[in-house]
Order: C-alpha cells, then structure tokens, then sequence
C-alpha cells in the first residue's frame, strides 16, 4: 500500500435491516425519538461533544442519548460517556458491541515521471472493505431493563471523588499509625548516644 493513498471512508450498507437508515436503526431500535445521537469520529473533538451533550441532556424532552463510534474512535466513546455519567448523575447504561463493515478507497500515486510516458493516463483505484469493531453506549434518565446484556446501573456514589478514600486518623509524630506494627527497631535517642559513650 506504500504506492497508494487513501482518498476516503465509508460506512459500507449491509444488507442487515437493524443497520440501514431509518427509525429504531443501529443497535438500539426501541429508542424514544427525543434520543440524541453523538456519533463519535477519530478527529472529533471531546470538549466539543460533551458541551453539546450536556446541553441536550439539560433539556426535560431529551431522556437519552447515545454515543456510538468505530475503529480508532472506540476510545473516545467510552471516555465521551464515562465524563457525561460524571456530570450528570443518575444515569442508567447499556453498552453494545459489534463489527461494521467500512469501505475504504483508495488511489494509486502518480509515478515518477519517466521519458516518453503520457501525463495523462488514469490513476488506478483500489477499494477495501475492513470489519472493525463499533461501540454504541446509551445513556439514559429513565430506568432500562436491568436483563439486557451491557446494563450498568447508575453510579450510586456520584462526582469526581466516587473513590473511597482511607480514613485518616491524628497521631503525634513517632507513634505508629493503625494497622502498623509497633515492632520496628527502636532507635535511641540522640542524646542518650552521648551519655553512654562517656559513661
């Protein structure tokens, strides 16, 4: 492919009715039609795609959302979702995972040129259809069935600090704190040295 360059992507049709246009498509298809869906690409941009979806998900009439992506934009729908659950808590999940087909074309370069060849001969195209993984996550205000495969629960502890944290406990310096054992060396102190060397 080091001849060749590549002049686009697309999602290929397949023949599938959940995944042609329309209502109820992808893999969600008892969506309400209040639903926003954020397609995530490669180059999309987080701050851009979570200012949008907060503010939709501000709005009474949305109740769900759904962020999908596939390829290299996996990552960057997972971490879109995970800081929407933080901002906005209470949200219920549902994860889905598949492969899509996407068709790639593309165009061989143009040789260098050598005498006596014609400038204007067509460049020859090649088009590759790959299998990569897409993920859809939806997010909900509403209950979901907790059966379905993929369902997370709303986090129960909400915000940036969901992490328990160790319980701290005053001591003084020197006194070993709980849980340690008090079977350290002990160590004299610095003037009880001396006297014991001019004793």
């Amino acid at each position: 492919m080091e001849n060749f360059r590549k002049v686009r992507s697309e999602e290929a049709p397949v023949g599938s009715g959940d995944e042609e246009g329309g209502p109820g498509s992808g893999p969600f298809a008892d969506l309400a039609p209040g639903a926003v869906h954020m397609r995530v690409k490669e180059g999309s941009k987080i701050r851009n795609l979570l200012a949008f979806a907060t503010a939709s998900m501000a709005q009474p009439a949305t109740r769900a959302i759904v962020f999908s992506g596939c390829g290299r934009a996996t990552t960057k729908t997972v971490t879109c979702a995970e800081i929407l659950k933080r901002r906005l808590a209470g949200l219920h999940q549902v994860t889905r995972l598949r492969y899509q087909s996407v068709r790639e074309l593309w165009q061989s370069l143009p040789p260098e040129p050598t005498p006596g060849q014609k400038p204007g001969e067509p460049a020859a195209s090649l088009s590759v259809l790959k299998n990569v993984p897409s993920l859809a996550i939806l997010l909900s205000k509403d209950a979901l069935d907790p059966r379905q495969p993929g369902y997370q629960p709303p986090n129960p502890h909400p915000g940036p600090s969901s992490q328990p944290t160790a319980p701290t406990s005053k001591r003084s310096l020197g006194e070993p704190a709980a849980g340690e054992s008090s079977a350290k060396r002990s160590q004299p102190e610095p003037g009880a040295a001396e006297e014991e060397q001019t004793a």
